[in-house]
């Protein structure tokens, strides 16, 4: 269980990673509403299931996007990011915001990791193995 829940938050990790500019810069966020942010995300998400599907998917290739990288494999790469650009779109301007604002904070705040786990845990409880 704790392998399952650890590989939830190196998806969730990835996903941060991959959905944030590069070129971001590192800025103080306003946890109260990075929290309250990532409560309406959630909601929207668990509450759909067409939103709760992408999001599975979005997990799965997260993984296999790490592998292609891995491989540097730029070509399954590209489309892996493609692929989870469109689904990003099912889930809304608010996702893909969110995480943006999660890769600005401080990776080590423990408000980061709490959110991270609540997206964690939507994967457990809502996703197929």
């Amino acid at each position: 269980m704790r392998t399952r829940h650890l590989n939830r938050l190196l998806i969730a990790a990835i996903l941060l990673i991959s959905t944030a500019p590069l070129y971001a810069q590192h800025q103080q966020q306003n946890v109260a509403k990075l929290k309250e942010d990532a409560q309406k995300v959630f909601s929207i998400i668990s509450g759909d299931t067409l939103k709760i599907q992408a999001y599975c998917e979005i997990a799965d290739l997260g993984g296999q996007l790490v592998e292609a990288a891995q491989e540097k494999d730029e070509k399954k790469t590209d489309a892996l990011m493609r692929r989870i650009d469109e689904l990003e779109k099912i889930l809304g301007p608010e996702y893909p915001a969110l995480f943006n604002h999660l890769y600005e904070a401080d990776q080590n705040s423990k408000d980061v990791e709490d959110i991270l786990s609540m997206f964690a845990g939507l994967l457990d409880q809502s996703c197929p193995e």
